[in-house]
């Protein structure tokens, strides 16, 4: 008898995982809509409902650098029905102090891209380039107001790297998420941005936000004549990364469903063009390079963030 019911169960669960996915996926995104995080999420799951032939509801969940929405993806039961994105602060919020958990404590499936901060004004402003801005803060310190995702975010964290790396003092202001940071921008109420460019790029071509410089190694192929803080002789550079997380404890065979058909729509061409258009770098790791990625990552996070932070 026992012999039998074992059998029965093994039967039920192949046909259950058969049948998977047979209903909605919810997926949760940890920015407000219009970021780069928000627009990658729906671009990327768009392709993959077509794939897994079932909908794809994206759902935004913003505040604490991300850490309420990554928290309520954590604690969601781990069958498949639910997802997320995961930006660069999963390995940021346990040094901040917003969360107790880190990448291990997720199953990663795979890192899409990573993208740097652009120091960015309003076209109208008396800067024209980044030089002339840092003259400007440096004669007016403790003045000049930044606008970030969120206190501790990673452009949060570029700001403050920003000001190390030139010897200035900045005002932050946070927003729940890059989106709203523009906004504000492109509405006067503050006096620069360090975000994507992906998240000012409608601002610049529509000719109301200009970017001085790009916090990365090389130059952006989407902005080729804006210089990298590196290249005029400042020592740094910031960027973010995002990738997508399931609950821990994901079904290995579900685990591998939902990982081929995201990665073929991370492949598509219509989401490679996505990346090319808003100055992403495709950056994809499989699920273990990602966690092992996320992790080295997170313990950089765990001693500068205390540091960054006077903590």
């Amino acid at each position: 008898m026992k012999k039998l019911l074992v059998a029965f169960l093994l039967i039920l669960a192949t046909l259950l995982l058969a049948a998977y996915p047979d209903k909605p996926i919810t997926f949760i995104i940890q920015a407000a809509p219009g970021g780069a995080s928000d627009m990658t999420s729906r671009t990327i799951t768009s392709i993959a409902q077509e794939i897994l032939k079932v909908p794809i509801t994206c759902t935004n969940i913003t505040g604490a650098s991300g850490a309420i929405a990554m928290k309520k993806l954590q604690t969601s039961k781990p069958d498949g029905y639910t997802m997320g994105y995961v930006p660069v602060e999963l390995s940021m919020v346990k040094a901040l102090g917003y969360a107790d958990f880190g990448p291990q404590d997720f199953d990663l499936l795979m890192r899409i891209m990573v993208i740097p901060a652009a120091v960015t004004v309003r076209a109208n402003s008396q800067w024209k380039t980044i030089q002339e801005f840092i003259e400007y803060v440096k004669a007016h310190p403790g003045t000049v107001t930044v606008g970030n995702s969120g206190p501790g975010s990673i452009w949060h964290i570029a700001a403050l790297s920003f000001e190390k790396a030139t010897g200035t003092k900045l005002i932050h202001v946070p927003f729940d998420g890059a989106a709203p940071a523009v906004a504000a921008l492109m509405g006067g109420h503050i006096t620069a941005v360090t975000v994507s460019p992906t998240e000012v790029k409608s601002g610049v071509e529509s000719g109301q936000l200009r970017i001085l410089a790009l916090m990365s190694d090389e130059r952006s192929p989407l902005f080729p004549d804006v210089p990298t803080l590196k290249e005029l002789g400042y020592d740094v550079s910031v960027a973010a990364w995002g990738g997508l997380a399931l609950p821990k404890g994901v079904d290995p065979e579900v685990y591998k469903i939902l990982a081929d058909a995201f990665k073929k729509a991370y492949e598509s061409e219509t989401f490679q063009k996505f990346l090319s258009d808003r100055g992403m770098t495709p950056a994809y790791l499989d699920g273990e390079k990602f966690k092992e990625f996320a992790i080295s990552q997170y313990n950089m996070f765990m001693e500068l963030i205390p540091k960054a932070l006077g903590k």
